[in-house]
């Protein structure tokens, strides 16, 4: 991540909002879990989590995620299917995937982009 152009912008126009698209972590353990449970997600690599709560110090107001929810809803199912075969409703393995989305976020909110209690 290039903080010199975050800090030039920042310098150039004070309180011009920056959105990083892109800013997932791609977590380790989650594309760990991925190819243990039959997925094929080799050398997969993100942004470091400190450079994110380095970003979010700065004029980046908003970060985007996304990869980070699919992959923890992923290897959460993958892990269900391989430890259940028989299991298909949907509601036996969405439910264990809402709570790591639920758990990433939080992760997120309070360990990454440091907004926790400022909603």
């Amino acid at each position: 991540m290039r903080f010199d152009i975050l800090d030039e912008v920042s310098a150039r126009l004070p309180g011009f909002p920056i959105v990083l698209h892109g800013a997932s972590s791609v977590i380790p353990e989650m594309v760990e879990k991925i190819n243990k449970y039959g997925g094929a997600m080799p050398g997969a690599i993100g942004i470091p989590e400190d450079m994110l709560r380095q970003a979010a110090k700065s004029a980046v107001c908003k970060i985007n995620i996304d990869s980070d929810l699919r992959l923890a809803m992923t290897a959460t199912i993958r892990e269900h299917f391989a430890l259940n075969p028989a299991d298909f409703d949907p509601r036996q393995y969405l439910k264990p995937a809402r709570s790591a989305i639920k758990d990433m976020v939080k992760r997120k909110i309070v360990n990454v982009l440091g907004c926790s209690n400022k909603a």
